[in-house]
């Protein structure tokens, strides 16, 4: 047995200073170190407004929140919360930041590291070359390191990979069913709840960035045709301001028929309501963003509509999957347990790029392609399960 396999922390702090959904994605992280160290206190610390993934889950005992832009008095106030007060930091993104307060506040450290996909470019070499360097005093600090693979590693395998040194056989983390820990459900809302009607849809159209956009037309074509075969549709948003626009800009073309079969949910449920809420769907249809990573938690039928994120890399768990991969890098169409993954035409998909002007504000050509009825066929599918 080697000494790290032999590490038995009393208390062990788990750093995700990312978004929404990648709070989510550590989840069986977190089962499977519980798994591995029954009797230990688990901490986790993030940044505020971003925790409500975690709402009930019965391993965490204590959340510590962080603004994603600290004051030198919350760094100071930050630091001495947490000086060296764990035996381990589990340090699931590959941030300097992310690693300093690993570094500050445990004896010891695992983590995951950021790089580039090694033999595309000359360009790819440079920032894989470049991105070592950087990594040098991360390896140095750490007990164990995973490299990200943007393509042909999934995140969870990744961030379950960060206890594979503690295991004798590696293979061991994955040879039983692997399932995401959505939060606990909360009563929703009563102005929306007294709207719905079974059988219904949640619709989530809203991205955090406008290249995973789906176009507004196909968005009236999809709900017209659900309402007409007998379902209500609940249009999800986050608070946003963009998000709510979007649900303005889809109802405003609806004709009132349907318009009158849409339930607009936009910014009113917190992130355990839209949970209860998904939990009661008949199916959930969304793009590429956190409520579609928590619709596969809650085990609803999931229909993904995915541009030029790699599934591969950030397709929607399905939970009870046995093993270290799930998906394929590209496939139309792709159904594994209870999620759907959708893609486009084209040999560039998926190119993990924002949009193909690589920049936030772009379209992708690849979901300006992904017509209407590829993702009705697999509504149809999916209810017919």
């Amino acid at each position: 047995m080697t000494a790290c396999s032999a590490l038995r922390p009393k208390k062990v702090l788990f750093i995700a200073t990312r978004q929404i959904g990648d709070v989510l994605v550590t989840t069986p992280l977190i089962s499977k170190a519980r798994e591995l160290w029954p009797d230990a206190e688990f901490h986790f610390l993030g940044y505020r407004g971003k925790l409500d993934m975690l709402n009930g889950n019965p391993d965490i005992a204590r959340t510590i929140e962080t603004s994603d832009r600290p004051s030198l008095k919350e760094y100071l106030s930050l630091f001495f919360k947490l000086f060296q007060r764990y035996d381990l930091a589990v340090v699931t993104q590959p941030s300097d930041r992310a690693y300093l307060y690993g570094l500050v506040a445990a004896h010891q450290r695992v983590g995951v590291l950021g790089g580039h996909p090694q033999g595309l470019t000359p360009q790819d070499k440079e920032k894989k070359s470049k991105s070592d360097r950087q990594n040098a005093w991360k390896k140095a600090i750490s007990l164990h390191t995973v490299d990200v693979d943007y393509f042909a590693q999934h995140v969870i395998t990744e961030k379950l990979r960060l206890l594979e040194v503690f295991y004798k056989n590696t293979q061991d983390l994955f040879d039983k069913p692997i399932s995401v820990t959505p939060p606990t459900g909360e009563p929703i809302t009563p102005s929306i709840a007294i709207q719905l009607h079974s059988p219904y849809v949640v619709i989530h159209p809203g991205p955090l960035t406008a290249y995973k956009r789906w176009p507004l037309s196909y968005w009236q074509t999809l709900l017209t045709w659900i309402v007409k075969h007998g379902f209500q549709v609940v249009l999800s948003a986050s608070p946003a301001k963009q998000d709510l626009q979007l649900n303005q800009d889809i109802l405003s073309l609806l004709d009132e028929e349907t318009r009158q079969n849409v339930v607009d949910a936009a910014g009113l449920l917190t992130i355990p309501q839209a949970g209860t809420l998904i939990r009661g769907a008949h199916a959930y249809i969304g793009v590429d963003t956190s409520i579609t990573h928590l619709a596969a938690a809650c085990n609803t039928p999931t229909i993904a509509l995915f541009g030029p994120t790699p599934p591969s890399n950030f397709g929607p768990w399905p939970n009870g999957f046995i093993g270290m991969q799930p998906y394929q890098l590209r496939a139309r169409t792709q159904t594994v347990g209870n999620v759907t993954i959708l893609q486009g035409p084209g040999e560039c998909v998926p190119c993990r790029k924002a949009g193909c002007e690589d920049r936030a504000s772009s379209k992708s050509e690849c979901l300006d392609r992904l017509e209407p009825i590829q993702v009705i066929e697999a509504f149809q599918c999916a209810i017919m399960k």
